[in-house]
């Protein structure tokens, strides 16, 4: 089945994540860049405009045949689905509504949630600081794969069946690195959730349902935008944990594969992540970057250096408490 990856473990380093301090100096040096922190006003318009452009698709899919579902389901319904789960990742940050309204950004999220036909921005929201505060953290940030995951998943035709599944990977793994209690907002979320789902199979029946569920799971899995999971943080170059993405698609992934600067400065929103680099480029220039997700994910699948366990980790001091 190929030739197995070099690796037989993560890289573990001893040093804090270099974002903190770079932020930092950033700070001191171009201080109009607290400017862009804030909500975006345009965001909620794009959002409701994806959200009921999927709800429209599902009357027009509704009498297809179930291949036409399928194709679409990818090359369409999937992108958008996608491209939501991207907005929520934003909206996580409070961008939509600002700090000072919270639980209206938490709402909102849910909004965002309903075309991916199944629950997910109220637990994002609670693993997805955690990624922030404890960037390759050892039981902790939940975005690492597990050391089963790094060990079976090491050839090429086994990485590929690794990122098809990447979407269960996301979903069960956080339950075994770091379980954590079920919330109020996660049932609310659930129960949005699944009368929205109810009310699309009440109108339109079971095809619509499967065009929007098949859709974010195909598009998450091997899909030229889900190469986005990949180039953020998986180690292509010794010592460097985060890298940023330039290309058009971020056009449809609200910028975010400006992800050093994402990291720097998660309370800036995605639309005004490419005025950071156009600040600072000093900062960023020197980096190294992605120029193409179709690439990245080539990349991971047939290069024996790279695969699960090409993850910086180390340990934080919350798991050294505990």
């Amino acid at each position: 089945m190929g030739i197995s990856t070099k690796r037989d473990d993560f890289e573990w380093v001893y040093t804090d994540q270099p974002h903190t301090q770079r932020r930092k100096e950033m700070l001191a040096k171009y201080p109009e860049i607290k400017s862009l922190m804030g909500p975006d006003p345009n965001l909620k318009w794009i959002v409701f405009g994806m959200v009921l452009t999927q709800t429209i698709s599902c009357y027009f899919v509704k009498d297809l045949s179930w291949k036409w579902i399928i194709f679409w389901a990818y090359a369409f319904g999937g992108a958008v689905n996608h491209s939501l789960t991207l907005a929520i990742h934003d909206i996580s940050h409070n961008v939509a509504f600002g700090n000072k309204l919270a639980k209206w950004n938490r709402l909102f999220a849910m909004f965002a949630n309903l075309p991916i036909g199944m629950p997910y921005s109220a637990s994002f929201k609670k693993y997805h600081i955690d990624h922030h505060r404890y960037l390759g953290g050892n039981g902790l940030d939940v975005d690492i794969p597990t050391d089963i995951e790094g060990w079976f998943f090491c050839t090429p035709f086994r990485k590929a069946i690794w990122l098809i599944l990447q979407p269960l990977f996301y979903a069960l793994r956080p339950l075994y690195v770091n379980p954590k209690p079920v919330t109020h907002l996660e049932i609310l979320n659930a129960v949005v959730q699944f009368a929205y789902d109810f009310l699309i199979y009440y109108l339109w029946g079971l095809k619509p349902i499967v065009y929007l569920i098949a859709g974010s799971l195909l598009c998450m899995g091997i899909h030229p935008i889900s190469g986005h999971f990949i180039a953020e943080h998986y180690m292509f170059l010794k010592g460097h944990e985060t890298y940023s993405y330039y290309g058009p698609l971020n056009w449809i992934t609200f910028n975010v594969g400006y992800h050093v600067e994402h990291h720097d400065f998660p309370s800036i929103p995605g639309s005004k992540l490419p005025l950071v680099k156009e600040i600072a480029p000093e900062y960023y220039d020197h980096l190294p970057q992605h120029t193409s997700w179709v690439r990245v994910l080539w990349d991971f699948v047939f290069d024996d250096s790279i695969g699960p366990y090409t993850r910086i980790k180390r340990e934080c001091k919350l798991v050294k408490e505990n």
